[in-house]
């Protein structure tokens, strides 16, 4: 059976501001309503024969996935959290063992799970060959058939054909400079290498145990001590960290004398910058993409995305790149974009938050807003999803007001529980077991007033919780 296999380990920043560390492109609306992440299995979904959707992703990031695949009705065949990043090669390993648990013969289609395409029909196609060939033990690859001469990413240089559609890979190319990219775009016999495999699950192991053993041993001595947490399958953290950290490309497929690629032209994307986000998107009579409330004046060539809280206005510039945020605003020419880099570094250097966190975070059971903050007090602004909870906790630094906006806030603190409604307030000392619950069937939106010492998401002390965080 074919079992899709979504990698969402990444923590990319290429799209900063909009992409931060707990929350990667893959999990952005940037085309349309849905994400990157979404709209991969759902296209995963709809292939002939295809399982529910196995997904590797980080601890960090597990009930963003759960919760995705709930909105787009996607089962999800496994979502199984990686300890600690060390590439695609173990990741796939671990998906490869969790599929062969419950089908000794299962295919494996490997999908980043931040790459566009926009021809799902011809996608289905290249999967349908690559499935002939993985019959054959072949280990294949989809090269994206280029259309322009891109320095950005690496080539596959295909060999004989070995059935319609599908041919010897004779070696990979890392990126090239601009002449020799031009050469291969000319000779049309290279590939872009789209990150994208299949092959039998067993098969990809066999080579991996001969080409890397020691990633195999780590995934093997990993997933043996595996356990359920919720939705999510946990592996031994001290097996994993000892696995090297290595991409499918170097680890096996560059080894293998069994390498195949399926050459195809989906319309594909990695987004891996907001210059190729603009050169995927619909254009005006201008060449502008404008996205929230935007208003230009002789502006051309230019992508420029509003937050919600306010407008954008640009007169006579072309080929900006300008993305705002409720806490930063980035403004670059459009063939400097891979420069943003650079700005995160510069954050990370300086010890700030923003390339970790959006003012807004989304938690488990609901989402919080930071709408001020000054010296020894934060405000934030609440939403508990409705049957959700917070943790039993305490704070040994700081006291809480909370204020309903709207809802039932059923609210526990120290011995008491009590139920909190719209335009009521309580008060939670420095050092109280409180919790919060949401008992309705609708959202409930309260003001949180913190005043202490400390201020910190680390000053939280749980002692119970529901979603099984520490």
């Amino acid at each position: 059976m074919l079992h899709p296999v979504v990698l969402s380990g990444g923590s990319g920043t290429r799209l900063w501001p909009l992409s931060r560390q707990n929350q990667p492109k893959q999990f952005l609306s940037l085309i349309g309503d849905r994400s990157l992440y979404q709209e991969t299995v759902l296209r995963a979904s709809g292939l002939p024969g295809a399982q529910a959707p196995v997904t590797v992703c980080s601890d960090d990031h597990r009930f963003m996935v759960g919760e995705q695949l709930q909105t787009v009705a996607v089962p999800s065949g496994g979502i199984v959290l990686e300890p600690m990043a060390r590439n695609t090669a173990p990741a796939i390993a671990l998906a490869a063992l969790h599929v062969l648990a419950g089908d000794d013969d299962a295919t494996m289609l490997v999908m980043p799970a931040d790459h566009l395409v926009e021809d799902e029909a011809a996608f289905r196609e290249a999967v349908a060959r690559a499935t002939d060939l993985a019959a054959k033990d072949w280990l294949v690859a989809f090269g994206i058939t280029p259309d322009y001469a891109e320095t950005g990413y690496g080539y596959i240089l295909r060999a004989e054909e070995l059935a319609p559609g599908g041919f010897r890979i004779e070696r990979f190319v890392e990126k090239p400079d601009l002449p020799t990219a031009e050469r291969y775009l000319a000779e049309g016999t290279y590939a872009w290498n789209s990150g994208m495999f299949l092959f039998r699950a067993q098969r990809y192991l066999d080579e991996l145990g001969r080409h890397a053993p020691a990633i195999l041993a780590a995934a093997r001595a990993a997933y043996a001590t595996a356990t359920a947490d919720l939705d999510f399958i946990r592996v031994g953290a001290e097996a994993f960290a000892a696995s090297p950290s290595d991409s499918i490309d170097y680890a096996v497929m560059e080894n293998t004398d069994r390498a195949a690629v399926v050459p195809v032209s989906c319309g594909w994307s990695d987004i891996g910058s907001w210059s190729s986000l603009w050169a995927v998107a619909e254009h005006d009579a201008d060449g502008n993409r404008h996205e929230g409330d935007v208003i230009s004046v002789d502006t051309r060539g230019s992508l420029v995305r509003a937050s919600e809280r306010r407008l954008i206005a640009t007169i006579g510039v072309e080929d900006l790149v300008i993305i705002d945020t409720a806490d930063a605003t980035l403004v670059a020419r459009k063939d400097r974009v891979q420069d943003v880099k650079t700005v995160v570094d510069r954050l990370k250097a300086a010890g700030r938050s923003e390339h970790l966190f959006h003012r807004k975070v989304y938690r488990p059971w609901g989402s919080y807003d930071s709408i001020g903050v000054g010296p020894h007090f934060q405000v934030k602004r609440i939403f508990v999803k409705p049957g959700a909870a917070l943790s039993l906790q305490k704070h040994q630094h700081r006291a809480e007001h909370w204020v309903v906006v709207s809802g039932v806030a059923e609210v526990t603190c120290d011995d008491r529980v009590f139920e909190v409604r719209e335009n009521e307030s309580t008060y939670i000392p420095q050092g109280s077991v409180h919790r919060l619950r949401n008992r309705g069937s609708t959202p409930v939106e309260l003001i949180e007033v913190q005043s202490g010492s400390y201020l910190g998401e680390d000053d939280i002390v749980r002692l119970e919780d529901v979603y099984g965080r520490s």
